[in-house]
């Protein structure tokens, strides 16, 4: 692996040095002793020219004697300033009052006739506020006001050379937060910061943006090689896991890729290159790196025209609800799930997957969400007395205030029993706003409406949850059904959901079931409900009646029959 090297960033400013013998000579080494940050004036002594990295023992030999030595640990275990007396320095009388900025060390020469409470403490304040200016405060990388000046000091670049730019984003970083705490997301982002500092090499500085935001400028010959080689080594120390307060945590690295001056030569360009290149890496399953080009943008483009149709699709009545079977161990039909859809009227059939994110992103959920509740109510008011009718609810909808006001007041107006809704909702949902959560459903549970957890196993499932929030109904996900009833494994992970469920009182239905094998298998376990397309797909509004009809005479799901 690449040997770690010192984020150089520019020498103070000399107008910034103060008064005194020794004073303007100053320096900031990071956790591993490697010069960070300097003075003109120490630049000047040393002749510093940023091609090569300097350790602290390179500039001062004699802070490795073991006095020395422990004087600085103890700077970094306390964090209580300490001068030292160090001949040689400046003068016979030289000092150097050491204190801890972040995970390094910072050092000011000082003459010892200066040396007073004062002097220390302005010091001190002048080289943290250096610090702090061009140094993001939790990881000690250098930030967003040196990435910039950074970029614009090289950029542009000529025809014979080659700068990269990485933005690399942490995949699976917010349940970190909202599960183990801020405290514990702090601890991810400072382990992350480390990993990607020790793997880059010379040339290569890393920045961290905001939030779970970092970046990479690497100067090289050999591009987009050199680029791809070390996104790739970061993608890799991603895979491996965080260990937090002894909790094992997997957060990854998607990372897109922009190469000057190919993909652009100035700064606003590359950037939005690289950024297009990480809504790729992103949009193909996250936790990899890709290079832009220029098909990504086509794609990222056709996305916009995709979201401001969206903003007029409820508008223009190009929404339409689907309605998948439910049927009880018997095969008999117990109810319907809505399943939203969008006919773009050049497109055509939008799957939610492409919309839904968009629809959340922006805002509109709650909206298109009512307009499904109302719709699908009023559909199933005409079904059966004992069909159910399961309608999705997104997690910003269900983070939006007022939500069962919202559902109350539908069932009044469409005259549906309580008792004749189920809610979905997804584990998502209970990541946020614990407490907000815990009462919205049980406001829905009194009000009799049933609520099912959905697509249970395949996010963060906590067997809390399931202790705390009042469910009526697991949701096995397909993941777990579709090797059904050949994988050992798979029948484990199934059995023992069943039987958990069914010792808290809770029902369980299986999605995604596709063959007539997995659902002898399940109904032989004691799954409560089955959906599928073994069953039946999804049904237009039409075709509800029809079907209710068959079902009926038939007593159970006429699977040769279900129209598609």
């Amino acid at each position: 692996m690449p040997e770690n090297r010192a984020n150089w960033s520019q020498p103070v400013s000399p107008k910034s040095e103060v008064g005194g013998p020794a004073a303007g000579v100053f320096s900031l080494w990071d956790a591993d002793f490697k010069l960070i940050n300097w003075s003109e004036r120490l630049k000047e002594r040393l002749g510093l020219t940023g091609d090569a990295p300097v350790i602290l023992c390179e500039v001062y030999p004699k802070l490795v004697d073991p006095d020395f030595a422990a004087s600085i640990q103890l700077v970094l275990d306390t964090g209580e300033p300490q001068t030292i007396r160090l001949s040689n320095v400046t003068s016979e009388r030289g000092h150097l009052l050491l204190f801890r900025a972040n995970a390094g060390l910072a050092i000011v020469e000082i003459d010892g006739a200066d040396v007073d409470e004062r002097t220390k403490a302005g010091e001190q304040e002048r080289a943290l506020l250096i610090h702090q200016a061009t140094h993001d405060v939790l990881t000690g990388l250098a930030n967003r006001r040196q990435f910039g000046d950074k970029l614009g000091r090289i950029l542009p670049v000529s025809e014979n050379a080659s700068v990269a730019l990485m933005q690399v984003d942490l995949d699976d970083f917010k349940p970190v937060n909202d599960t183990l705490g801020h405290g514990a997301g702090d601890t991810v982002l400072k382990l992350a910061a480390e990993r990607i500092r020790r793997t880059l090499g010379k040339d290569e500085t890393a920045y961290r943006l905001a939030g779970d935001e970092f970046a990479v400028i690497q100067v090289a010959q050999e591009q987009p090689s050199e680029a791809e080689r070390l996104a790739e080594l970061l993608v890799s120390e991603f895979r491996k896991p965080f260990t937090v307060d002894g909790i094992t945590v997997f957060v990854g690295a998607s990372i897109g890729v922009a190469i000057a001056p190919r993909d652009g030569n100035e700064s606003e360009q590359l950037m939005k290159a690289a950024d297009v290149a990480l809504y790729a890496a992103k949009k193909e399953g996250r936790r990899r790196a890709r290079t832009f080009d220029s098909s990504m943008l086509q794609v990222l483009e056709q996305r916009e025209v995709l979201r401001r149709s969206l903003r007029v699709a409820l508008q223009h009545g190009e929404f339409f609800i689907e309605y998948q079977p439910l049927v009880d161990r018997s095969l008999a039909v117990t109810g319907f799930e809505a399943l939203l859809r969008w006919r773009h009227p050049i497109l055509g059939v939008v799957p939610p997957v492409a919309f839904i994110p968009m629809a959340e992103a922006d805002g509109l959920m709650s909206e298109i969400g009512q307009w499904v509740l109302e719709e699908a109510c009023r559909e199933a008011k005409g079904w059966p007395a004992h069909y159910t009718v399961a309608v999705n609810v997104s997690p910003a909808e269900f983070l939006t205030p007022g939500l069962t006001d919202r559902v109350s007041q539908t069932l009044d107006i469409v005259g549906l029993p309580s008792d004749r809704l189920e809610l979905e909702i997804t584990e998502t949902v209970l990541l946020e706003r614990t407490t907000n959560n815990l009462d919205t459903l049980n406001t829905l549970n009194v009000l009799g409406i049933q609520i099912a957890l959905d697509d249970f196993g395949t996010e963060y499932s906590s067997l809390s949850y399931l202790k705390n929030f009042p469910f009526d109904t697991i949701k096995i996900d397909k993941y777990f059904i579709n090797d059904l009833p050949d994988d050992p494994k798979s029948q484990t992970i199934v059995r023992f959901v069943i039987s958990m469920a069914h010792g808290l009182d809770m029902r369980v239905t299986a999605e995604g079931v596709e063959t007539a094998e997995q659902a002898a298998w399940l109904q032989a376990e004691g799954c409560d409900r089955l959906q599928g397309y073994f069953l039946s797909p999804p049904l237009g509004a039409g075709m509800i009646d029809g079907f209710i009809q068959r079902s009926l005479r038939s007593g159970l799901v006429d699977n040769n029959r279900a129209e598609t």
